[in-house]
């Protein structure tokens, strides 16, 4: 079965065919470093992730590059406010980010350029564009003169007054058209800068992209992907000022845009205060719930956030980890091809169809009979979740998982093996005492045939 992804270019689900079989190559937006990502940032590194997992399974090398935007306005700003140097507010953030993905679970990139690294490449490409009449130096600035590219507007499908209005650009007495964007431009000297053909100053943000790609990937990739936020102007200004930089070469094949975040049904916003910082969700939720969360609804749709969303992620995979659980005595048959999920995931990295899959399998374990229908069953589950980058933990470990909360453990089993005792002996006041107590503690405890089984649960969750 052959992968087909959605190309916003065409607008079109088309079968995926790489330029060169043995090297496929894919390139995804990553973080501006000034801050904490929110959760929404996190959806492209999750399932674009998720996508190069999958290439990974069909090609024999797949180069997935995704980059660090570490020279900006907002850090400057960011390291103002603080008062320390730039370096401190990228150096940490990126690192933040690093744990946070990997966290989450999102496949590492092959690739990390820092814009940072690659300010020779993003000078040679300006001196190109101007060279080949695609842009030209004003007042210390470069800038990419729009009306040579006859597609710009192609992939976000607007007009130039649409974008004009859309980029909310600014019209300065330098630029021969409004639309017209930044490739450099000039640095006073308490800000971060580097010497060039037209004095001292940094990259804009556009060319960042275009100047890593092409070191790393070459002229031509096969997979751009990113937010659809990104769409318009990051995307379009990259393709124009690629294209030309490469003398009209197709810059990326597939484009691949992730639907954005919402909130209990609204738009995310400082404004609104209902912004969720990654790095504090993960603080209060298991990552493997987060990531469930990321990848349940497909990735082209809008994704709502809530805290019912949460508590139903959470509930799934408990049952599934529980089933795991009263499976634990059964081997594992040999290593199942997970061949549905997969199948799923061909088409357009649909998660929703490998969800219901993998739901399926479940089902399917709960109800075998047989050892060896038991063992292949878990078996099949355990190997359609590895896809998907879920239920790899121990389920023992799973459930006595407490985020942000420290657990003594040894104290708990203690408290458990006493009510255990205590109900063996009749005691029913002990025991009902030594269970509220667990229960103080985040600690509930089930009675099983294998015998007792606790697991922690947080305080909105322990009345159900």
């Amino acid at each position: 079965m052959p992968l087909r992804l959605h190309n916003s270019l065409t607008r079109r689900t088309e079968d995926f065919v790489p330029t060169d079989p043995n090297r496929v190559t894919m390139y995804v937006c990553g973080p501006t470093v000034y801050n904490y990502v929110h959760i929404g940032n996190a959806r492209p590194p999750v399932v674009f992730g998720l996508l190069a997992r999958l290439l990974k399974r069909h090609y024999p090398k797949v180069v997935y590059a995704r980059n660090i935007t570490d020279v900006d306005d907002k850090i400057n700003a960011a390291a103002k406010e603080a008062g320390v140097p730039i370096e401190r507010i990228t150096g940490r953030y990126t690192d933040a980010y690093r744990d946070d993905m990997a966290r989450l679970g999102a496949d590492v990139p092959d690739v990390v350029p820092h814009a940072t690294a690659h300010i020779g490449e993003i000078v040679a490409m300006c001196e190109r564009l101007i060279a080949s009449g695609h842009a030209y130096a004003a007042e210390g600035h470069v800038l990419f003169d729009v009306a040579t590219f006859d597609d710009y507007g192609r992939l976000s499908g607007r007009s130039t007054d649409d974008m004009i209005a859309g980029a909310r650009v600014e019209v300065a007495p330098y630029k021969k058209n409004p639309a017209d964007f930044v490739l450099w431009k000039p640095s006073t000297p308490d800000l971060p800068g580097w010497d060039s053909p037209w004095g001292r100053g940094r990259p804009g943000w556009h060319i960042e992209c275009s100047a890593m790609a092409e070191k790393h990937l070459g002229e031509t990739i096969d997979i751009h992907a990113g937010g659809n936020d990104l769409m318009f102007p990051h995307h379009e200004n990259e393709i124009a000022q690629s294209t030309c930089a490469h003398g009209g070469k197709t810059f990326a094949r597939y484009w691949l845009h992730n639907g954005m975040l919402t909130f209990d049904g609204r738009k995310m916003s400082k404004s609104l205060g209902n912004v969720l910082v990654l790095h504090e969700l993960l603080e209060q939720h298991p990552a493997e719930v987060l990531r469930f969360l990321l990848l349940k609804a497909h990735y082209r749709q809008p994704l709502d956030w809530s805290d019912t969303a949460l508590q139903q992620a959470r509930a799934t995979l408990d049952g599934w980890y529980n089933l795991l659980r009263d499976l634990a005595d059964v081997p594992a048959g040999p290593a199942a091809a997970a061949d549905d999920v997969e199948a799923a995931l061909l088409d357009d990295l649909n998660t929703p169809a490998a969800f219901a899959v993998l739901a399926r399998l479940a089902d399917a374990a709960r109800a075998a009979k047989a050892p060896e229908e038991r063992s292949a069953a878990k078996a099949a589950l355990l190997a359609g979740g590895e896809l998907l980058g879920l239920l790899q933990q121990d389920p023992e470990a799973w459930f006595k998982q407490a985020v942000g909360v420290e657990l003594d453990v040894a104290e708990i089993e203690r408290l458990v093996a006493a009510r255990t005792t205590a109900k063996q002996a009749r005691d029913f006041q002990e025991s009902d005492r030594l269970r509220d107590q667990l229960l103080g503690l985040g600690v509930v405890v089930e009675d099983t045939p294998q015998g007792p089984r606790w697991k922690f649960v947080k305080a909105d969750e322990r009345a159900a």
